[in-house]
């Protein structure tokens, strides 16, 4: 989790909202990326669907049935679904979010009875460190 903690800093240090996600195979890290959508605009350019499509290139495999995702912020509903159409083994994130959240929080969409592939969740790592990351960006940008 340190890894995507520290791709949220620099998503954040870009002007960008600071979420961080990196993706595991066999213990190592093969993708990496903080969120994206200002400096490349697309709104699809969320750190998880960045580093799924990264490492789906370098492993020429459109499924990851062996990777783990660690993410700084619960993944949205967009996020969800591509993580299930990866088949990511395992899924840790930092922070939940109430609002556009759709692992623990709204939709819960790995419960839902369309998903066809539900990673193993494991929420609340690294949560404090996220959660204030997220806190002094925003707290910034209305200061400035």
């Amino acid at each position: 989790m340190g890894a995507a903690l520290a791709e949220a800093e620099a998503a954040g240090a870009r002007g960008e909202v600071p979420i961080g996600a990196v993706l595991v195979v066999g213990g190592e890290i093969v993708a990496r990326s903080g969120n994206r959508t200002r400096e490349l605009s697309d709104a699809t350019a969320h750190a998880e669907m960045l580093v799924i499509s990264e490492a789906s290139r370098k492993l020429s495999a459109e499924r990851l049935g062996e990777a783990d995702l660690y993410v700084t912020l619960e993944p949205c509903t967009m996020c969800a679904g591509a993580i299930s159409f990866a088949r990511i083994r395992r899924l840790y994130f930092g922070a939940t979010d109430e609002k556009g959240g759709a692992v623990v929080s709204g939709v819960r969409f790995f419960a839902a009875p369309a998903c066809h592939h539900r990673p193993d969740v494991y929420p609340g790592l690294g949560e404090r460190e996220a959660a204030e990351i997220l806190r002094r960006f925003f707290r910034d940008r209305r200061t400035a």
